[in-house]
């Protein structure tokens, strides 16, 4: 890596070699085009969803309509990795104007498109620059605030990423009934154009020089990581939902996702400067909280993606009771975020994260438990308690890793923890999903043993007995899987982290480790 990078033995803390922050009022500038950045981001995974009937009707598609979700979802996750080395490479400026552009250009796109395949490749695009956005705002965001203010900031993003994304559905809903569909994708266009002019004005970094000759970019590597990563995803995403599991389609892209990662490996370890090097995994820290956050995206689907229908079909609610159930979580969360400084300074960034995570494996374990048929505020204090917990966990370990790097290597070192996540999301959501049909197909059998057919069923009329009970398993099941996970980030971070972060030293900084 270059000279600025720290020790790569991961056990010694040394000097991080980050540039000065900028002075207060350009920070404030930077700080709230990164806000509008990550809104931006949030927004656009969710407010397409209930926009789905009138772009189907009017672009027709409807077979193919997923792939609205999945192609933003593929896009970002596949990125990640490629524009946290370019960042570490050219800085973090550039990075994030390409990735605003990118946005923005796909974003208008979106609005002119002519069919459902139109729309969906503009999405594509919209996701490539929502994946430079995701990853450079968490890395600016360390670069711009020593490590004794980063929980405020990064509490901030996550308040913001949070109420972006729970608003996406209601914003989109109210633009596609009383406006038009396309105004979804153009009420982007003034937000980005505001971020991405405060980012031109007020971010300034200083000039660095590379270690020996011009910077190198890996391309062989960045275009095997994308067409490995394309393939695994678009397999766990449309398996079990286009084509069934056992499929030639599902079983053609597993293959072919095997196959490519073997040929990730060969190229990452043959290039000079990897856009997925070794050390990401060969430091204690790093490589245990790639996997731990791994493990939060694996449970954090079973509230995400399952709390709603459960709150439907078995709490008897309305789409917007069981909204606000889901929502809670996204009020306890960022405040418990801030609030993990206070902790951490006492215990080190490791212990909050257990105290976290074992709190969140109780919670979980506690799901299935409920009295049944129940009342909406037992999962509702679940959910206010479990975003409370994962904000224990979340952003110390986010904090620790970044604090653990200096500038040259903490855009890789966050899109790596970031790219785990949201992979094993993905994974999470394929395989609770095939559970929770096992579940409904034991229980009900036939053509109502699956979950599409149970959530058409909830706007038909009264949910018949059997198939609450059915859901009330189903999710019992889901939730216990996602206490497994919990309780797998715990023996993670128990086992494999180091009890003291390596934290650099930074001037007129508090440490934590």
């Amino acid at each position: 890596m270059g000279s600025t990078g720290p020790a790569t033995n991961g056990t010694t803390p040394g000097t991080d070699p980050s540039p000065a922050p900028p002075p207060p009022g350009r920070r404030f500038a930077v700080s709230a085009a990164l806000m509008l950045s990550m809104a931006l981001a949030a927004l656009d995974s969710t407010i397409v969803a209930t926009a789905v009937p009138q772009i189907v009707g009017d672009l027709g598609g409807f077979s193919v309509f997923s792939w609205l979700f999945s192609g933003y979802l593929l896009a970002v996750t596949v990125s990640l990795p490629l524009y946290g080395k370019l960042s570490d490479t050219f800085g973090r400026k550039p990075v994030l104007i390409v990735g605003a552009v990118l946005f923005l250009i796909g974003s208008l796109l979106c609005a002119l498109a002519w069919n459902m395949a139109a729309l969906i490749a503009f999405r594509i695009v919209q996701g490539l620059g929502g994946g430079a956005l995701q990853g450079t705002v968490q890395t600016l965001a360390a670069d711009l605030y020593p490590l004794r203010e980063r929980p405020k900031i990064q509490a901030k993003l996550s308040t913001v990423w949070a109420l972006s994304a729970v608003a996406g559905p209601g914003v989109g809903g109210v633009l596609a009934a009383y406006a038009d569909w396309r105004w979804i994708f153009l009420v982007n266009l003034p937000v980005g154009g505001l971020a991405l002019w405060l980012i031109v004005r007020h971010l300034h970094e200083p000039r660095r020089t590379p270690a020996a000759g011009r910077p190198r970019v890996d391309w062989a590597g960045a275009l095997a990581v994308f067409a490995c990563g394309g393939a695994l995803l678009t397999a766990l995403v449309q398996g079990g939902v286009a084509w069934p599991w056992l499929s030639a389609p599902s079983l053609a892209l597993f293959g072919a996702g095997a196959a490519l990662a073997a040929l990730v490996v060969v190229v990452e370890r043959r290039a000079a400067e990897p856009i997925i090097p070794g050390w990401v995994w060969r430091r204690r820290t790093i490589a245990a909280v790639n996997l731990a956050l791994g493990a939060l995206g694996l449970l954090m689907v079973a509230p995400a993606v399952f709390l709603p229908m459960y709150a439907q079909s078995v709490l008897g609610l309305g789409p917007v009771g069981a909204g606000v159930v889901l929502s809670v979580w996204t009020l306890s969360w960022p405040i418990s975020a801030a609030l993990s400084q206070h902790v951490y300074r006492r215990i080190g960034f490791r212990d909050t994260a257990m105290i976290g995570m074992g709190l969140a494996t109780l919670l979980l374990s506690a799901f299935p438990f409920l009295p049944y048929p129940g009342q909406a505020w037992q999962p509702t204090l679940l959910m206010l308690l479990l975003g409370a917990a994962l904000g224990l966990f979340q952003l110390p370990l986010i904090v620790g890793v970044q604090s653990t790097v200096g500038w040259a290597e903490r855009g890789t070192a966050t899109a790596s923890i970031l790219f785990c996540r949201q992979t094993f999301q993905t994974v999470g959501a394929a395989v609770f999903g095939a559970v929770a049909n096992g579940v409904l197909a034991a229980r009900l059998g036939g053509g109502a043993g699956d979950l599409d057919a149970v959530a058409h069923g909830l706007g038909t009329g009264a949910v018949p007995e059997a198939t609450r009970r059915a859901v009330a398993d189903a999710v019992h099941a889901v939730y216990l899987g996602a206490a497994l996970a919990a309780a797998l980030a715990f023996l993670i971070l128990l086992t494999v982290a180091p009890r003291r972060f390596p934290v650099l030293k930074e001037p007129a900084a508090e440490d934590a480790s």
